[in-house]
């Protein structure tokens, strides 16, 4: 269920009219937008293609808007009212299989019909493929608590919403083949529809050239999958439109004042434009956003499921987390994979935890007002997701219990009751340890120049056990530079690999408090004895 609207602070009002952030750059133009054309409300929209499983380009969507959305609140002093409209194109026709769903040979009967007329492969009291995904969808976007309102292209198209703008494309049917038809090749100019219709005899969205459209009676004519002649309404969910026109459609039917895409559809923004004036629309505000990678650099996509989903980031890390993840840099190509987890968890508690010193000016450039909305909570987090990593990693921790007999030993005092998200972040590095780090964990053997230094390392910590972090980390140091390592990184990646398996992490002297001298000269000795490399 969609959480209420966020109240806003007053005292940000005056700071947000000369804030830097992106979001308030393109909010700056949705309330220019709305002083030329005197709306009094502004709409918000993001699109979702259920074709597959929901991705997290599709949830960045939702938390960038909402982030756009805040800023223009907030620029107007809460004083105009707004909707955002998660709108699923789920009458689209099932092109392909996708290649990450059960049973795909059971699906092949329903290629080309709506998302909404296939069946549920998946299980579960869905009453399609279609409403199954969509209900994923919202089910994140709830996770979240984003505020927003949903909306199927199903339920418009066939209860009518859609009717007098469709009847409208009917009246301005030469005017739209003439912006389309140039944007195509010969052989698609011959039979090229905006209009698909839904077969009323197999029930699959037909892609074929119109013999007749009746402006007046508001119908089309076609052949159907065996040649009968076939007259149609353009209403009532009888048809649908082409992709291309079905955006500046829906634009102009709902009145969107603001709509983001990826990068794939930046050379057809002028497409949906053009059609969304020639419906007798005012062409939305535009954000174009660059495509997320997968760890080998290829676009993420749906149907094939590669990178990661909503359900895996979460799995490993939080939704505040991943919220940052969007914020950061959207016209950047980004891969989004399981490494990149750890370094956003940890670079969300640096924000929260520097926002409360901020005037209101920079609060509103800092990230973390912009994931909660101006609501960013007040979090101790002592140590950091990566030393919870390696704890984990040191320690062979399979559940929380582990990590918690050295978090306890080293921080008197608190525990999984006084501080419940240290106790959240631990569960989750036991985790992604288990199933990211620990199958492809692999130690190597010290070099005789490597072997040196950890002796002395061991030797020099020896009744250490009362130093902290930073005197622990000088020794460290030290080690590093009476051995002669250059550049002195050579050092602290010997120690990675050689004691914890890993190629990087965070600074050693904070690890060596939190999991114990004593226990860290085991840690050696067992290294330089090969018990930690697997025969």
């Amino acid at each position: 269920m969609s959480a209420p609207l966020p109240t806003l602070d007053p005292a940000f009002f005056d700071a947000a009219q000369t804030a830097r952030a992106w979001p308030f750059e393109e909010a700056r133009k949705i309330v220019a937008r709305l002083q030329r054309t005197g709306k009094t409300e502004a709409l918000f929209e993001t699109g979702y293609g259920p074709s597959g499983l929901p991705h997290i380009g599709t949830f960045g969507e939702v938390a960038r808007t909402t982030m756009v959305r805040t800023a223009f609140r907030l620029l107007t002093r809460d004083e105009i009212p707004t909707r955002l409209l998660c709108f699923s194109d789920d009458m689209d026709g099932m092109r392909k299989i996708p290649e990450n769903v059960p049973d795909r040979a059971a699906l092949e009967p329903y290629v080309q019909m709506p998302l909404t007329a296939v069946p549920n492969p998946f299980g579960g009291d869905y009453k399609s493929f279609g409403d199954h995904n969509n209900t994923m969808l919202r089910r994140f976007l709830d996770t979240f608590n984003f505020n927003y309102e949903f909306a199927s292209a199903t339920e418009y198209y066939k209860a009518g919403k859609f009717d007098p703008i469709l009847l409208r494309a009917a009246e301005r049917y030469d005017e739209i083949m003439a912006v389309m038809l140039p944007t195509l090749g010969p052989e698609r100019q011959a039979t090229y529809s905006p209009f698909l219709p839904i077969s009323p005899q197999s029930g699959r969205v037909l892609y074929v050239p119109m013999k007749h459209v009746d402006a007046k009676a508001g119908t089309i004519t076609f052949d159907d999958e065996d040649g009968t002649e076939t007259t149609l309404p353009v209403t009532g969910g009888h048809v649908k439109l082409q992709w291309k026109p079905d955006f500046g459609m829906r634009w102009a039917a709902l009145g969107v004042d603001f709509e983001m895409f990826g990068k794939d559809h930046q050379t057809n923004a002028h497409i949906y434009d053009q059609i969304c004036r020639i419906l007798g629309g005012v062409a939305p505000e535009h954000y174009v956003y660059e495509l997320f990678l997968d760890e080998n650099g290829q676009k993420i996509s749906k149907s094939k499921g590669n990178g990661l989903t909503i359900d895996e980031w979460l799995t490993y890390a939080s939704p505040e987390s991943l919220a940052l993840y969007m914020f950061q840099k959207p016209r950047v190509a980004k891969r989004l994979y399981f490494d990149v987890i750890p370094r956003a968890v940890d670079d969300y508690y640096q924000y929260v935890a520097s926002y409360s010193g901020q005037d209101a000016v920079a609060a509103l450039d800092n990230p973390a007002f912009h994931i909660h909305s101006g609501k960013v909570p007040v979090l101790d987090m002592p140590v950091s997701f990566g030393l919870l990593l390696n704890l984990a990693s040191a320690s062979n921790a399979h559940d929380v219990s582990v990590m918690w007999g050295y978090l306890s030993r080293r921080m008197p005092g608190v525990t999984a009751a006084t501080n419940p998200e240290l106790d959240r972040l631990a569960a989750y590095a036991v985790r992604y340890f288990q199933d990211e780090v620990l199958p492809t964990k692999s130690f190597r053997a010290p070099t005789d120049k490597e072997r040196a230094a950890l002796q002395d390392l061991a030797d020099q910590l020896e009744g250490q056990d009362a130093l902290g972090h930073k005197e622990l980390q000088d020794i460290v140091y030290a080690v590093g530079n009476g051995h002669q390592f250059v550049p002195l990184r050579d050092w602290f990646g010997a120690i990675y690999e050689v004691l914890l398996g890993a190629e990087q992490g965070p600074r050693f002297g904070s690890f060596i408090a939190l999991y114990g001298v004593p226990e860290t000269r085991k840690l050696i000795a067992d290294a330089l004895a090969s018990r930690l490399i697997k025969s």
